[in-house]
């Protein structure tokens, strides 16, 4: 017997129809996703082809935001059209979360700015470094992208760092990079620019309160290990 279609499941099995009855809560991952792709392929429904594609990144929903639109249209039945509505889905999910800070209201330690951070960077391929503006009350006032590809020395320009603490009236500020290998370990490229980026705030009143290098999962943090 050939594989049933989605309109021929049980009313309660449906992915929109459970949704409806139960909310989305109820729904798995795979169900979530099948309603966003609306069709799977010739053998499969949507909701088995994404249950096959999340099996193949272990169930996670993490591995599968970093994957790019070239590869998930490699798998049958996912066009370039659906590729992008599940890469849109997942951004959303990301902004989403980084919405989280401005709510909480103030970044007080390491812990509140990975969550700030973690949202924008977990999924990056390549090392990226921001630095976080804050006011006196240390609420965020806006993040700023330093380099992309790699933190030297270089490569992040200490005088936009202080031209954008002094454009928004920061007094104090937080770096952030990611380590995309997962080793949290700082360099000793990483440990010179703290060291120099603290050195020029300070000349301008400008408070460093942390340095956190971030990966997918946990952070170091310069100010927690009294590296700063």
């Amino acid at each position: 017997m050939g594989r049933l279609a989605i309109t021929q499941w049980a009313l309660e099995d449906r992915p929109r129809e459970k949704m409806l009855r139960h909310g989305a809560s109820a729904l798995s991952t795979a169900e979530l996703l099948g309603i966003l792709i609306g069709s799977g392929n010739a053998e499969q429904s949507a909701v088995e082809l994404m249950r096959d594609i999340l099996e193949h990144y272990h169930n996670s929903i993490g591995q599968l935001g970093k994957v790019g639109i070239d590869e998930l249209c490699s798998y049958k039945g996912i066009g370039q059209a659906k590729a992008v509505t599940i890469a849109a889905a997942l951004e959303l999910g990301r902004r989403r979360k980084q919405e989280t800070p401005f709510e909480a209201g103030r970044i007080t330690c390491s812990s509140d700015l990975y969550e700030y951070f973690h949202p924008l960077m977990c999924d990056l391929s390549v090392e990226e470094c921001y630095v976080l503006l804050l006011n006196n009350a240390h609420r965020v006032l806006q993040h700023v992208r330093l380099s992309v590809g790699g933190l030297t020395l270089a490569a992040v320009d200490v005088r936009l760092v202080l031209r954008e603490a002094l454009l928004q009236k920061a007094t104090s500020i937080a770096l952030c990079h990611n380590h995309p290998s997962g080793n949290i370990q700082p360099s000793d490229e990483d440990i010179r620019l703290t060291i120099r980026i603290r050195q020029a705030t300070e000349v301008m009143n400008i408070r460093l309160i942390d340095h956190i290098i971030l990966t997918d999962g946990t952070y170091y943090s310069f100010a927690d290990e009294n590296k700063l």
